[in-house]
């Protein structure tokens, strides 16, 4: 059995550090601690390897935030990978800083990413593990919030993050959904 992880993001040095983009750190993160590196492929940076038998594609679509959809469904038909073998990993202004949290399903929650790959796949019926990245901006300044920098602080924390998240993914993979959600979802 094959799966996916999508991390969603914005291409460019500019959206590097952004709260938008922690789901694009997230499979670096995996990447650099398996050793393996992206390539540039069509819609996606593209990266694979092996853990107990699975083969685990790392991908972040090169479309930007709001077309993830377009690369998402290339790579789920191009690896013939079902969508509950999907992992979409996914910033989240309604949880708080540091909160992790594995569905099964869900809305898109105004997220124009998810948007993008619900209209693709039409439904929203694939898992997600919701990032959350807190919400402490005023009343009409969510875009310009999801698209600034951690600050200094948070970026100490992330290290941390990323290492849970990656936990998470290996055990999607390996123990499955329901498992994985039991054990870490807080």
């Amino acid at each position: 059995m094959n799966f996916l992880i999508v991390g969603l993001g914005n291409i460019g040095p500019q959206y590097l550090f952004t709260r938008h983009n922690i789901g694009f750190m997230a499979v670096d993160y995996l990447a650099k601690q398996k050793d393996i590196n992206f390539k540039t492929d069509r819609l996606a940076s593209v990266a694979s390897y092996k853990e107990k038998g699975h083969t685990i594609y790392l991908i972040k679509p090169t479309t930007f935030m709001n077309l993830s959809g377009k690369a998402v469904n290339h790579w789920l038909n191009f690896y013939k990978i079902e969508k509950e073998n999907m992992l979409v990993l996914v910033d989240d202004l309604a949880l708080p800083f540091e909160t992790l949290r594995l569905k099964p399903k869900g809305s898109s929650g105004g997220h124009n990413g998810l948007k993008s790959i619900e209209e693709v796949l039409s439904g929203s019926e694939y898992p997600r593990l919701r990032m959350g990245i807190g919400s402490d901006f005023p009343k009409g300044r969510q875009a310009d919030y999801v698209l600034s920098n951690f600050s200094n602080a948070e970026l100490e924390t992330i290290p941390f993050i990323l290492d849970k998240t990656a936990e998470i993914i290996e055990s999607f993979c390996v123990e499955g959904l329901t498992k994985t959600m039991n054990k870490y979802n807080q």
